[in-house]
């Protein structure tokens, strides 16, 4: 009796013992992790036991008295057939056509958010999308201002009827996985246009003095140009008032458009907030490795970027529990917008470049794929496809080429400076015209164009009309330049200079 009135009373007041629960990374569909141990958890009573089994393995956990609990499946070859995921407590928990193969996390801004709908030759790749073993979720925008565990997303089974709605960059990437690895493939799309790489930060991150101080004098530039920005439009706005409100008054025909209000951050712009809300639910799920697109953002600010995605990728490796996570990224391709001849972007590209000095990293360069008026080009086949080169190559033991000419040294004859390249195997241009994009500067640092650029062997001979002895070197270094340097494998050449500070 004293047991039925406890039931009525927890009914009646709206309480109710708590049901076991799971992380919400593994709905239907889902993609495990091959050839390492794979953590399942979620929230239960404390002290409550909770039994997970999967293909074959069942491991039995206490929660703790926080209310999760946690278990580590073994390692597991591919599989391609859907398995059943069942966690049993006080309730029964079951998820269906789970698969194991490579997982990876698609992440960045919104090119790497940009849909196969609108990329290129949309309407010809989402038909021919039949692929079941590559599976995608998209994690749902959200802002926290502290970590949290949940978010929103469901996985879906690659078809016709779902891939338009993929990551572009991602499905590609992945089709190019599958097609050469022969496993499942799973995309976890946590991304959010326009945003810096701050917002992707933990707040851990910003415990570091320096890290803290790094992140402060960036959003303190932004919002510096964001006031003289707002303050220019208010003067704007003015002088437009005061001459619409003179022609009104001789009745005057006054046909002037009023200023455009400048554009004005989001808070998804601030440090740490998108991880808190759309990384850390996640963890620590087992993966492959992680793609990003990222960088558009933060062009404005290149010295403060190298330190911010080194902490970036450093801390995630540490959240997932994986050390050695491999870590590619698409380097920021040309765009020009009118303003394709400043050097802002040039030097954003060089932080992404210089962060390979961390390991297990890798970097696709995009100078050939960029549109000149459009910050988005639609090309998004041959950033996943170089994407999953790097993988392929380094991640993977594969036999397959993956990085265009990259500068080495440079030579001097009389007037001529040589420049020399590694993985320059069949140096051409992708257009049969002379390579394109060489500055070259005297002592003074003065740069010109080349006024000749010729391709001999793996080097380029570069001379000038304007400087008598050319001694340093820049390539592809601008915002917007139609550089076409590649290799035999079609791979653009990397952007680079000489002249380091």
């Amino acid at each position: 009796m004293t047991r039925f009135i406890y039931c009525f009373l927890a009914i009646g007041l709206g309480v109710a013992p708590a049901e076991v629960r799971l992380a919400d990374i593994f709905s239907d569909h889902a993609v495990l992790q091959r050839n390492q141990p794979v953590p399942v958890w979620g929230w239960a009573n404390p002290g409550e036991e909770v039994t997970v089994a999967f293909n074959g393995q069942t491991h039995t956990t206490i929660a703790t008295d926080a209310g999760t609990w946690r278990v580590d499946l073994d390692p597991m070859s591919a599989l391609a057939e859907g398995a059943t995921l069942q966690v049993a407590g006080s309730n029964v928990i079951t998820r269906t056509g789970i698969l194991v193969g490579e997982v990876w996390l698609c992440g960045g801004q919104s090119n790497m958010e940009w849909t196969v709908t609108s990329s290129r030759d949309a309407e010809m790749e989402i038909a021919a999308a039949e692929f079941p073993l590559i599976r995608h979720v998209k994690v749902a925008k959200n802002i926290e201002a502290g970590p949290i565990k949940t978010f929103t997303g469901e996985w879906t089974v690659c078809s016709p009827d779902t891939v338009g709605d993929y990551t572009a960059v991602g499905y590609f990437f992945a089709r190019r996985l599958h097609r050469d690895l022969g496993v499942p493939i799973g995309l976890v799309n946590s991304t959010w246009g326009g945003t810096p790489v701050e917002a992707w930060l933990p707040p851990d991150s910003l415990h570091d003095p320096a890290m803290a101080v790094t992140v402060s004098r960036h959003q303190y530039s932004v919002n510096q140009t964001i006031l003289a920005q707002n303050e220019r439009y208010q003067s704007e706005l003015t002088e437009w008032q005061t001459a619409r409100a003179a022609a009104a008054k001789t009745g005057k025909v006054f046909a002037t458009e009023e200023p455009a209000r400048p554009w004005q951050p989001g808070p998804f712009k601030t440090a740490t907030v998108l991880y808190n809300g759309m990384i850390e639910p996640l963890l620590p799920y087992a993966l492959g490795g992680v793609i990003w697109y990222q960088g558009e953002g933060n062009g404005g600010q290149p010295e403060t970027y190298r330190a911010m995605f080194s902490e970036l990728i450093n801390q995630w490796r540490a959240k997932f529990e994986q050390p050695e996570l491999p870590f590619y990224w698409a380097q920021l391709a040309s765009w020009d917008a009118g303003n394709g001849d400043s050097t802002g972007w040039a030097f954003l590209r060089e932080a992404q470049q210089q962060t390979l000095a961390l390991p297990y990293t890798g970097q696709a360069i995009l100078m050939d794929v960029g549109e000149a008026f459009d910050i988005h080009p639609r090309n998004k086949q041959d950033v996943g496809d170089r994407l999953a080169r790097i993988a392929l190559a380094n991640a993977y033991d594969h036999d397959v080429a993956y990085r265009g000419p990259n500068y080495t040294a440079i030579t001097y004859r009389q007037n001529e400076l040589i420049v020399h390249f590694a993985n320059g195997k069949g140096l051409t241009t992708r257009d049969g015209e002379p390579p394109r994009g060489f500055e070259v500067a005297g002592i003074d640092n003065e740069f010109v164009p080349a006024t000749t650029a010729t391709v001999a062997g793996d080097t380029v001979v570069l001379t000038s009309d304007i400087v008598a002895h050319p001694r340093n070197v820049r390539y592809a270094w601008r915002r917007w330049v139609d550089a076409n340097l590649q290799n035999g494998e079609t791979l653009p050449a990397e952007p680079f200079r000489t002249d380091m500070d």
